[in-house]
């Protein structure tokens, strides 16, 4: 069934069961997508597919392809590109067939297979740290998205960010490998941080370290936000 004979509805397939494809996926069907399937080749990806999307087949990546108006591919970013060109070289893709990847790195240019078989190509990554879990659908609504897509498409990237719950950014094609580097410096410098002082609670007894630096760590990202934009009144 096509598009516009269901209201702009897609349906959904989701390409990769870790910690980001679940969660899309669940924000995608809360706005009204149907999920049509989703890939799961390890015991936890299946388990986590089980639990995050209940009642949604697990398929082969193939079978995806065919019932899907929208394919997320959430799969490593190493591993995109030739899963991108080994669905293309065995005519996997089909035209008007909207596919987004969420790879930091990367814009629409890993997508030119696709985009060749007819495929409309859509890079989308959410900035935040994904746990898997539906934690990260109330993390979602407070997040950020880097959208790169051609212009006349934009748009259609932008409404599925706002659909998923979070606010659109749009990020040039050149502009991919300086964003990624931005979000792993944040992280990794976040990551080593917070673990640093998790250590030290933990060697004076604290057997909880996590609640207790939660809202240290909350207000301290907050002054640091602040303080990089300028704006020096407090909230």
């Amino acid at each position: 069934m096509s598009p516009s004979s269901r209201d702009g509805r897609l349906g959904v397939g989701i390409v990769g069961a870790g910690r980001v494809g679940p969660v899309l996926g669940v924000a995608l069907g809360g706005a009204g997508h149907a999920l049509v399937g989703v890939s799961a080749v390890s015991e936890a990806s299946r388990d986590r597919a089980e639990a995050m999307l209940p009642g949604v087949p697990v398929l082969t990546v193939p079978e995806i392809l065919e019932r899907s108006e929208l394919v997320l591919l959430a799969v490593p970013e190493a591993e995109l590109a030739d899963l991108v060109a080994g669905l293309a070289a065995v005519g996997a893709w089909q035209p008007g067939q909207l596919v987004v990847h969420t790879a930091p790195g990367l814009g629409i240019g890993v997508l030119a297979p696709a985009l060749q078989a007819g495929a409309i190509p859509l890079a989308i990554h959410p900035a935040m740290a994904f746990t898997g879990t539906s934690l990260d659908l109330i993390r979602l609504r407070e997040s950020w998205c880097a959208v790169t897509a051609p212009a006349p498409v934009l748009p259609i990237a932008q409404a599925l960010v706002v659909e998923m719950g979070a606010e659109p950014v749009v990020i040039a094609e050149k502009d991919r490998a300086a964003y990624a580097e931005a979000i792993a410096t944040a992280t990794e410098f976040s990551t080593a941080i917070v673990g640093q002082a998790v250590g030290i609670l933990r060697e004076i007894g604290i057997d909880n370290p996590g609640r207790v630096l939660g809202s240290v760590v909350r207000s301290s990202v907050e002054n640091a936000l602040q303080a990089a934009s300028g704006d020096d009144e407090p909230r």
